[in-house]
Parts: structure tokens; C-alpha cells; sequence
């Protein structure tokens, strides 16, 4: 069976957040179930530079206002078709916006170019080549499955992942002409979104199957609190809607073999994660002491409750407690970050910033890491805490409700616990939370026991990427029934 997922970024070659990690997993642990699944992923620069050998398998006289080449390449064992438009994604910035974080005004000119070619290759276009299946990510992509459902691949199935619904891909209804769909897209049965043209409710319109990230955030999207405007259409489609939890990839999150730690360590002896600790006492310059270090490694956003986090600092560190935290986002969150490290020298460290070695060395030597997201379709640094052992404080929401069991006194009696969870939006239940934590931290045994619970868990993409092929079976059986 072969699978053409759609993706605007891809782990190691360009990652913004957790949805590259999920789209450069999944190929490879797809490849046991006996799925091939090569990647569309646009011609950013380093991208481009990445391609050592290329072979170009189709060309385009003008895709949305230029030349371009679609190529295959191999790169960090994924199999790749990379459309090089020099003029859509050939600049400066990340690639969604420039050096300032402002979004290109042209964004929707350049994803829905990806989704042109998406719905291409999905009718044949490129050389020797013919998905079964088109899976789509999120609002980037999801312009493919219309294309294809107004074009030449109505019999190709599809499936639709919601990595975050909170990201829509809302444009004005002046770009339609842009688009190149027929007129009779244009209507709420097709692309368009209160007067305008939503790329992501597009996609949930045509896909013949939707998937989110978690099972949770799949029933939590069905609601008005979580729909973002879509929970209408979205619990329209609730037959062909599901919840697959993410995995992550444990040969690279991989505490005994682990490159960025300054010692490794397995569940049977937790001995190495000292020397890791000592280590982020270094590097945060944090005072030395025997009281627990939580982390935060997160984007610095409202969404992930960073605001929630910033108004119990000082409650936290009066109890012992100290905090490194790893991120960048709102100016304002960051400052109100950079304040609380000011106030409380030595027991508050932050690094503004992406750092993927850092993030590596704090859930190998921090105590716990703290998540308060107000939603979390299915989180990763959760299950990247579990994994090393550094026991996840955790909002009681999405992929985090799913993948950490709390700490109550049952579960722990029980020997099961993997963490705490605590309501949503509450910054008493949090700080609550973490004087739970600090009073078991202070049990060196119980502690332990909860760590190496966490670290049994399997947060592999194994069990994730047998339910995909299902799914994609299950749509094969649809078509040719």
C-alpha cells in the first residue's frame, strides 16, 4: 500500500513544533505494517539544501505565479517528493513568515499550491508514481483533499489529521479567483468559511476519513469550547471521525543512548540522571541543592497556559522548588519569564529560544516537567518526560488526559501512576499539583517508583502506526466495495 502524506514541514529538515516530529516518524513505523509512505513537502532553502541527489519527476510551466519542479530525493531515510517553486518558498524566515514572525501575505497562494500538487501527484503526475491513500496535515495541507475532490482524483481515498484546529488557515473570499477550483467550490458544502475561504474546513469537508492527534481532543473538538467554529461540520462528519495518540520516535528520544545528555541512564538504574542534573544547574545557572527542578520546554503561548504558569512562580519557588524553562513566543509571556528568573536568581532559569539539544538535556536531568496547556490536542513533551523519567505535570486535557495517569493515592498504592494531572485554567489546582509532586519527590523511593512506571509506558509509534494502516485499509475496503 502507498501513502502520500502532505506535510508543510518534516523532522530532521524542517520543524516548527510537534507536528514535523509526527510526519518524520510516521513513515518509518508505517514501513512495519507494510505501508510506504513517501513525503510532499514544499522546496523551503533548507529543504532545497538538503537534497544531496534529486531526480525531478514533474515540472510546471506556471503553479500559481511561477515555474516549478517536483523532485524525488531520499534524505535521513524518508522518501521525499519536494516541490521547488523558488518564487512561493525560496526566501528568508521560517516558513510561514519572515525574520519578524509576521505571516507572508501570500500564505495562501503557497499552500494551496502545495495542495495543487498534492491533488497532482494524487491523479498520477509524477513519474512511476501513484498514491493509494492521500493523507493531509492540518490547514497547510488540506487545500490537497479539495483540489481532489473538484479534480481528477474524486476516487483516490483521503484522510485529514487535525494536529490543532486552532490553526484554520482563514483567508479572505477574494483569493477564491486565485484558487483555480470551480465556482461550485465556492459554497459551504465546499471551501468556503463565513464568507470567506477556510483551507482547514475545506479539507474536513472533503476527506474521506479525519483523524486528530489524541482520542480526547477528538471528543473535545465536538464541543462549542473546543471547536474553534468548527464543531458544527466536525460533528457532522463524527462517523468518519477518530482519536490515534501520537508516539514519538525512541530511537532519537533515547535516554541510554542519548548524545545530548551529559550521562545516560536506563529505568533499571536511574543513577545518570544526577550528573544530567548537575548539568542544568550549569547551563541555567540554578543553585545547587537537593530540592526537586521542574522544566517547561513549550512554545510561550496563551494556549499553553504559559500565563497560568508565569502567576505561581513565586508560590512554587517558596516551596523549594526551582524552574528551567526553555521557550520562546509572546513578547509579553517572555518578558513576564525573563522577570521572574530576575526575582528569584539562582532558583529560576530561562533560555529564550529553540534549542532540540537542551530540550534533550532537561527531560534528561529535570525532576519533572510542567504542562499546563489550556488544550493540547496530544502534546509530545509529555511522552518525551515519561520516556526519560522526568515525571509530567500535566493539564487535564487532550493527548495529556490520554497518555499520564495521576499520581492520586489508588493509583499510587496501585503501582501505576506516571504523573499528575490538575483541571484546566486553574492556577490553584496547578500549584496544587506541584506541592503533590514535592511531597513525593521528598519520598526518594516512591519518587523513583513513579519515575520507572513512567518509563515502561509505551510512547512508540507502534501501536499509533497499526491503527493508521487500518484506517487506511478500512478506506481501501470503502473504495472498492
Amino acid at each position: 500500500m502507498q501513502v502520500l502524506s502532505v506535510t508543510p514541514e518534516i523532522f530532521p529538515l524542517i520543524k516548527t513544533g510537534g507536528l514535523a516530529d509526527v510526519t518524520g516518524a510516521l513513515p518509518q513505523a508505517l514501513a512495519g505494517f507494510g505501508v510506504g509512505m513517501r513525503s510532499l513537502v514544499p522546496g523551503y532553502p533548507v529543504v532545497m539544501s538538503a537534497l544531496k541527489k534529486k531526480k525531478a519527476v514533474h515540472q510546471y510551466t506556471a503553479l500559481h505565479g511561477g515555474k516549478a519542479t517536483l523532485h524525488a530525493a531520499e534524505v535521513a531515510g524518508l522518501d521525499l517528493l519536494v516541490l521547488d517553486a523558488p518564487h512561493l518558498f525560496d526566501r528568508p524566515g521560517g516558513p510561514y513568515g519572515d525574520a519578524t514572525g509576521a505571516d507572508w501575505q501570500d500564505n495562501w497562494r503557497r499552500f494551496a499550491a502545495l495542495g495543487r500538487v498534492g491533488a497532482d501527484i494524487a491523479a498520477g503526475a509524477a513519474k512511476d508514481y501513484k498514491p493509494d491513500i492521500v493523507h493531509a496535515h492540518d490547514w497547510q495541507s488540506a487545500m490537497t483533499l479539495a483540489y481532489m475532490r473538484y479534480g481528477e482524483a474524486t476516487q483516490v481515498p483521503s484522510v485529514m489529521t487535525v494536529h490543532n484546529l486552532a490553526f484554520q488557515g482563514q483567508f479572505g473570499v477574494n483569493i477564491f479567483a486565485g484558487l483555480g477550483l470551480p465556482q461550485q467550490a465556492m459554497a459551504l458544502d465546499g471551501v468556503e468559511y463565513y464568507g470567506g475561504v477556510g483551507f482547514l474546513k475545506a479539507g474536513l469537508q472533503a476527506a474521506w476519513a479525519i483523524t486528530t492527534v489524541s482520542p480526547t481532543y477528538a471528543q473535545e473538538i465536538r464541543t462549542p469550547a473546543f471547536g474553534m467554529g468548527l464543531d458544527g461540520l466536525i460533528n457532522l462528519r463524527s462517523p468518519d471521525l477518530s482519536g490515534i495518540v501520537n508516539g514519538i520516535d525512541d530511537d532519537i528520544w533515547n535516554p541510554e543512548t542519548d548524545k545530548h545528555l551529559a550521562a545516560t541512564y536506563t529505568a533499571k538504574s536511574l543513577k545518570g540522571r544526577k550528573a544530567n542534573k548537575r548539568a542544568i544547574e550549569e547551563r541555567m545557572t540554578l543553585d545547587r541543592d537537593d530540592g526537586p527542578i521542574y522544566c517547561v520546554v513549550s512554545r510561550l503561548t496563551w494556549q499553553k497556559g504559559i500565563d497560568i504558569l508565569a502567576s505561581i512562580i513565586d508560590p512554587v519557588i517558596g516551596s523549594g522548588a526551582r524552574l528551567a524553562i526553555l521557550g520562546s513566543g509572546d513578547a509579553g509571556l517572555e518578558g513576564a519569564l525573563l522577570a521572574a528568573a530576575a526575582r528569584h536568581r539562582g532558583r529560576v532559569g530561562v533560555v529564550i529560544g529553540y534549542d532540540e539539544g537542551l530540550s534533550h538535556q532537561l527531560q534528561g536531568g529535570a525532576d519533572g516537567i510542567l504542562i499546563p496547556s489550556r488544550f493540547e490536542p496530544c502534546g509530545l513533551t509529555q511522552l518525551y518526560g515519561l520516556r526519560y523519567g522526568c515525571v509530567p505535570i500535566v493539564a487535564r486535557t487532550g493527548g495529556l488526559a490520554d497518555t499520564v495517569i495521576d499520581a492520586n493515592e489508588a493509583a499510587v498504592t496501585a503501582g501505576v501512576a506516571t504523573g499528575f494531572q490538575f483541571a484546566p485554567e486553574n492556577a490553584g489546582d496547578f500549584h496544587h499539583a506541584i506541592l503533590r509532586a514535592n511531597a513525593l519527590y521528598a519520598d526518594p523511593a516512591a519518587w523513583a517508583a513513579i519515575q520507572k512506571q513512567g518509563m515502561k509506558s509505551d510512547v512508540s509509534w507502534d501501536r499509533s502506526a497499526q491503527k493508521y494502516a487500518a484506517l487506511y485499509r478500512k478506506l481501501l475496503s470503502k473504495r472498492d466495495a
